[in-house]
């Protein structure tokens, strides 16, 4: 998560506190954490990831691939996000954790059909100037005091 990338004292996100935190605020029954690439170097992460309640999805990728595989999951979230609307599956509102406004289009439609929570951007210097379209009441920013206090790992 891009907490660290503005020039203020960095810090870390505690992801299980953070799976607590959307469970206990927002209600969130399912936590999809959509990772680029596989790499068997951060396999505690996932493991780590998935027994603390979160959904983890990889990028695929071609098996014939030869280059170093990454990957830009912008493309698997609105996917996912549309296919559970258009497959009609059950659930309430989306709560979205990104600042970046290639997510705009997406937030904006789940507005007007009255299923998106919040956008959770992580800091106040990165979201994307698109979501200052959208009410203030659907953008909150992880770097606020009362939410980081909740959710910053601690060593």
């Amino acid at each position: 998560m891009g907490t660290a990338r503005i020039k203020t004292k960095p810090w870390h996100v505690d992801f299980k506190k953070f799976r607590v935190y959307l469970r206990d605020k927002y209600k969130v029954d399912q936590a999809y954490y959509f990772i680029g690439a596989f790499d068997p170097q951060y396999q505690d992460l996932y493991n780590f990831l998935q027994s603390v309640g979160y959904i983890v999805v990889f990028r695929e990728h071609a098996g014939s691939s030869i280059s170093r595989k990454k990957g830009n999951v912008d493309t698997d979230i609105v996917f996912t996000i549309m296919r559970k609307l258009l497959e009609k599956e059950s659930f309430d509102n989306v709560v979205l954790v990104s600042g970046d406004g290639d997510y705009w289009r997406l937030v904006d439609y789940l507005i007007s059909i009255k299923r998106f929570a919040k956008l959770l951007a992580p800091n106040h210097k990165s979201v994307s100037s698109l979501y200052k379209r959208t009410p203030d009441v659907f953008r909150d920013y992880l770097d606020s005091e009362p939410i980081k206090k909740k959710i910053i790992y601690k060593r």
